[in-house]
């Protein structure tokens, strides 16, 4: 089986998409969210269990597996596939904004970034062909090209440089890809710049990518400039190649960039905010340490499906929290998890329906009711 990716369908009143991505280790329903399994583990919790809650692609750091524990280990071991015990489908960044986030510990020339591993300080250089040679090493359905994620604030001039390396990274990367099996998707950056987002859709979608990707949004700027940006990108983007919006993850975001067009997300948001005791739900934000819930004994979520919320009082958690104990990460990730592959069917559903419209304005409509 080959990468395929198939549209189904749109909504009437909006730009709301439904699709299929084909890929030869499974199907994934679009618009999707990608749990983030940076070391080839999303933290916390089994692949057994994420496959439960409903995920049905992950995303790998090619940045942190290649220096630890090393693409060739990978490789050896019958790629990240088998090494994580995952059976689904794959998607590896390129490890582009993992080095942006490095700062004062790179270097970017025409040829690469030259950067300081954050584990020992030793000195690596990732080029465009490394970039791709370790993802077909890992053996991910779906690849990202090699980009300069850029910074906020930019200049114009420096947003403009900045593209022009993208730009030439991604013909390096298109070239030095040599597994048919694995898609390419090209990034699209230009900064808060109409006209360079405008030249990168051009240019990116000239070379030919089997998608294409939004980034360097994210990285700082104010929501509503999140938004200008991919309401203005996203139908620019060919109708028949799916679309990433590379990092943005909190419900009512996810809920707006659908509505423009958006296929594909990921965000540490769900893994993250459980750790620190930050639960989502259909009526308000939990901080399960709040003094508040320690006697309880409601779920998290009275509509929610998940294991935690079928056996675990709001008090129970709080305690597990308040005391460190792993089994509340471990319930709080469960549940955040579920929450969003909740989020995710109600999305498809309601453009399966032609209703989405409606559906963001009654979401949007609860959250800042709840806030």
């Amino acid at each position: 089986m080959q990468y395929e990716f198939k549209l189904l369908g749109k909504d009437r009143d909006s730009e709301a998409r439904r699709g299929t991505i084909i890929t030869p280790h499974g199907s994934v329903n679009t618009p999707v969210f990608m749990p983030v399994g940076t070391q080839a583990t999303v933290k916390s919790i089994t692949p057994e269990t994420l496959r439960e809650l409903g995920a049905e692609m992950v995303l790998a750091n090619t940045y942190h597996l290649y220096l630890r524990p090393g693409h060739e280990i990978i490789r050896k071991l019958g790629g990240i596939r088998k090494f994580m015990n995952w059976q689904g489908p794959i998607l590896t960044d390129s490890g582009g904004f993992q080095v942006y986030s490095l700062s004062l510990l790179r270097r970017i020339s025409p040829e690469g970034v030259t950067f300081q591993s954050h584990i020992d300080g030793s000195r690596h250089v990732l080029t465009p062909s490394l970039a791709i040679g370790i993802q077909e090493a890992l053996g991910s359905d779906i690849m990202m090209a090699l980009d300069e994620c850029t910074p906020y604030p930019a200049t114009f001039a420096e947003a403009e440089k900045s593209l022009s390396l993208t730009v030439q990274w991604a013909k390096w990367c298109r070239t030095a890809k040599t597994q048919s099996h694995q898609a390419l998707f090209g990034i699209i950056q230009g900064g808060i710049y109409p006209e360079l987002r405008k030249r990168a859709v051009e240019e990116i979608c000239g070379i030919g990518f089997d998608g294409y990707a939004i980034g360097g949004v994210s990285v700082g700027e104010p929501r509503n400039l999140m938004l200008d940006i991919t309401a203005a990108t996203a139908p620019l983007l060919p109708q028949e190649r799916p679309r990433y919006l590379m990092g943005v993850g909190m419900p009512s975001d996810i809920i707006d960039c659908v509505y423009h067009g958006i296929d594909m997300f990921d965000c540490v948001i769900p893994t993250r905010s459980a750790r620190h005791g930050l639960l989502f739900t259909n009526q308000e934000k939990i901080v399960i340490k709040h003094a508040r819930y320690r006697e309880d004994e409601l779920p998290l979520d009275s509509t929610c499906d998940c294991y935690t919320c079928r056996n675990y009082s709001r008090a129970y958690l709080r305690h597990l929290h308040v005391a460190g104990e792993i089994l509340g990460i471990m319930l709080c990730t469960i549940h955040n998890i579920r929450h969003y592959m909740r989020l995710l069917e109600q999305i498809r559903t309601a453009i399966d329906e032609g209703r989405y419209a409606e559906f963001r304005s009654e979401f949007l409509k609860r959250a800042a009711e709840s806030s």
